[in-house]
């Protein structure tokens, strides 16, 4: 069966032909800037061309309605849930009886002599996270709410507990599959558990196939989504409060690519200690000030938990009724944890565990504090505020152009006028710290394909991507960049739909050395 990987076999002699002319191939890439930036129009109108014709038929066929009647269930919002229904039962309900565990583990309680990796379990944990708490978490709330009103909060907060489980499942099977190789670099994540666990049934060829299909997807969206798509968001924010940066985007740029290339040179030690560092300052910050505004409308808080609550079940509603409200809050919801995707598995793989299921419950945490806690401290904000069914000509302009930071950066703005500027470092920070998280998703998944030796290439790339999103516009380009990280959900639940049995049974094994004791004797060293 053809081979994705075997395909490339051809371009990845070329790489490394040419791997000695690297700073060479950096100069030339480098000099596109000022080339695309003289003809920055041009080349945005092209693209924008290009992509949307691609778009469309791209679109047509992972939102493609498969409920029927006048409400619309897009097959990809489907796709995620029933695997993360199936995956919550699998296993146990793992996501809610593990979670005391879990936090032991994150406390360092359990680790032991023959724990093997790069980082540690919450620097996997708090690399995960700064790749998933992020734009998603402001922007998408508030989109989720203006179409599918309050409800769609709870229905986000349930798909953030069934999440759970699927983070859990990709993370034990990410370091199941992993591989230590020769230089010491650790290689994980859905190319490596499709490609081994498949070969395991005798099904080889399907499975380099979809290993192949998945590091190509993560790498081209790494570029856009991971990418341009913060630079060009977060500019947006930082802009309304730095108006030199309207006048001189391409220095904002030229900032944040510094500021990313000096991490994601180091590789993932430093990654980890970055997002160590980051992760925990933003959402502290960014919870205390939600928090702030919450408090501040006590009196409030009864009635929006009640639209909440009353909202998610209405039979008819003049934003959808219950099936609009469920389709934005789990949509919304796999959009801001990435829980399907595979994503974050390639950043557990390189934790120090002895066990993998023991990454796995670590990992349950991601959309616990991802969509669970912050996208509903968010969603309260937005509720309070009333920004999601404002009359303001000026709000509904924001809302009809699903403008969801900047409807966010309203509802913050009601309360006082510094938290617009919170807003903005909260928006920077969660930006920067996404593109170092995806960066190392891009690389590996490079690295997979073209060999280590060619990393430093995708590294020039993923930087230049950065300088070039502040000065050219193809909304298009990006559009399609995010439809390709959705697919990923394709090849990557084939995966855990296969290997959930292998998950399953580690679980099982792992909660009896739990029950009996042995692994409180094996941390005792």
């Amino acid at each position: 069966m053809f081979s994705i990987k075997n395909s490339f076999q051809n371009l990845n002699l070329i790489i490394k032909t040419y791997n000695n002319k690297v700073k060479n191939s950096i100069f030339i890439l480098l000099s596109l800037i000022s080339g695309i930036a003289q003809a920055q129009t041009t080349q945005s109108d092209i693209l924008n061309q290009w992509f949307g014709v691609i778009n469309q038929y791209l679109d047509a066929v992972i939102f493609f309605d498969v409920w029927p009647g006048p409400n619309e269930m897009p097959f990809i919002v489907a796709w995620l849930i029933v695997a993360a229904i199936f995956l919550t039962i699998r296993m146990g309900f793992v996501n809610l009886h593990m979670m005391p565990h879990a936090f032991a583990v994150l406390a360092g309680k359990y680790r032991t002599k023959d724990d093997q990796g790069d980082v540690t379990s919450f620097q996997a944990l708090t690399t995960a996270l700064s790749a998933t708490v992020g734009l998603g978490n402001i922007a998408g709330v508030a989109i989720a709410i203006s179409l599918g009103g309050p409800g769609a909060t709870l229905w986000m907060i349930a798909a953030g507990f069934l999440g759970m489980t699927t983070k859990f499942t990709e993370a034990t099977l990410a370091q199941m599959y992993r591989e230590f190789r020769s230089d010491g670099k650790v290689m994980g994540g859905a190319m490596e558990y499709l490609s081994k666990g498949f070969a395991e049934y005798k099904l080889a060829d399907v499975g380099k196939f979809l290993a192949g299909m998945f590091a190509v997807l993560t790498i081209l969206g790494s570029l856009g989504a991971g990418s341009a798509f913060q630079v060009s968001q977060s500019m947006g924010a930082v802009q309304q409060q730095i108006p030199y940066f309207t006048k001189l985007p391409i220095a904002y740029g030229l900032i944040m690519a510094f500021l990313v290339g000096i991490v994601i040179i180091g590789g993932i030690r430093r990654i980890a200690h970055t997002a160590e560092a980051i992760v925990p300052t933003m959402i502290i910050l960014y919870l205390l000030s939600c928090i702030w505004i919450i408090l501040s409308q006590i009196d409030a808080v009864p009635t929006a938990f009640a639209k909440i609550f009353t909202e998610a079940f209405m039979p008819k509603a003049v934003i959808g009724g219950m099936i609009g409200a469920l389709v934005q809050g789990f949509k919304r919801a796999a959009f801001s944890s990435e829980a399907g995707l595979g994503s974050a598995a390639i950043a557990h793989s390189a934790a120090s565990v002895k066990y993998p299921v023991r990454q796995g419950m670590v990992a349950l945490y991601e959309p616990f504090i991802d969509t669970i806690v912050i996208c509903t401290m968010t969603a309260l904000v937005i509720i309070l505020s009333g920004v999601y069914n404002s009359a303001d000509p000026s709000i509904v302009a924001l809302r009809e152009a699903s403008k969801g930071a900047a409807l966010t950066s309203v509802a913050f703005a009601q309360s006082s006028e510094i938290f617009p500027i919170i807003l903005a470092l909260a928006v920077f920070l969660f930006a920067y710290s996404t593109m170092i998280s995806w960066s190392y998703y891009g690389e590996r998944c490079w690295s997979y394909l073209f060999g280590e030796d060619t990393a430093i290439l995708y590294k020039a790339v993923f930087i230049i991507f950065i300088v070039l999103a502040s000065i050219v516009s193809a909304d298009k380009l990006l559009d399609f960049t995010d439809l390709l990280v959705l697919v990923m959900s394709f090849p990557n639940l084939i995966g855990l739909y296969l290997l959930s049995g292998k998950v399953r049974q580690a679980l099982d094994e792992y909660k009896t050395k739990l029950n009996t004791g042995v692994l409180d004797k094996e941390c005792n060293y």
